[in-house]
């Protein structure tokens, strides 16, 4: 839990100050001047031409942004379920593999659309980024050093959350499969349990029980009060006695 924390802070700051633009449309317009990935502009000229509108390549969409904002958030969520199911011990492995399957899958799509496969101008194909294939000393010339330095720190803070991920599920997975150790030692703490309650139990029956009341005394009540009383008034009695 502590590692997935390390990786959960930095991930929810990166994205966050990512949206709604700070680097994608710069990153994209930078490579399109340097002919490494495809225009911009590309849908304000397919409003003018009358066309069809293009698909933008995941990397430099919108969507992505939120995408990434949306998985943080959901990370922070089942991190906080995962502290209090812990603490209930209500975190059962068949739970866990479950929520790091989907978190695993979440992280992989971003991870793929980060890298940025683009190929929707034939001219400048790019397999990956281009801040990726050739570093951020282009964009230095533009002015958006630190911007190009927080687009590859978002996929490295991915790639190590979707590590993590990996390794939960493992884990878990671990824990579901059948383990003879595992059985034996369950049955060594059923059998050291057993013989704990029965130590008690003996002993508990082997003390006797005190009475409150003295056997030969007699029991101390308002009626023994007023009887001593009602003695000091007659005397004659006591000397007949």
């Amino acid at each position: 839990m502590p590692v997935e924390l390390i990786g959960l802070v930095p991930t929810l700051v990166i994205f966050g100050i990512a949206q709604p633009d700070m680097y994608r449309t710069d990153m994209w317009q930078i490579g399109f001047e340097n002919k490494l990935n495809s225009n911009p502009n590309m849908i304000l000229y397919a409003y003018a031409n009358y066309r069809p509108l293009p698909n933008v390549p995941l990397i430099w969409s919108q969507t992505l942004t939120d995408f990434n904002v949306a998985i943080s958030v959901i990370s922070l969520f089942f991190l906080l379920s995962k502290l209090i199911s812990q603490i209930m011990k209500l975190w059962y492995p068949t739970v866990a593999v479950f929520i790091n399957l989907a978190l695993v899958a979440l992280y992989t799509v971003s991870t793929y659309g980060q890298i940025g496969p683009d190929y929707a101008d034939p001219r400048y194909p790019a397999p990956a980024a281009w801040y990726f294939r050739q570093g951020c000393g282009l964009a230095q010339r533009y002015g958006k050093y630190r911007a190009c330095q927080v687009a590859q720190a978002s996929l490295f803070i991915t790639l190590y959350m979707l590590v993590v991920y990996v390794l939960n599920l493992s884990f878990a997975m671990y824990a579901m499969w059948p383990n003879p150790r595992n059985d034996a030692d369950e049955d060594e703490e059923d059998r050291i349990s057993t013989s704990s309650d029965q130590k008690e139990r003996d002993t508990w029956e082997m003390h006797s029980m005190k009475s409150p009341v003295a056997v030969r005394g007699s029991p101390f009540t308002p009626r023994t009060q007023a009887f001593h009383i009602l003695d000091r008034q007659f005397p004659l009695r006591q000397q007949q006695g």
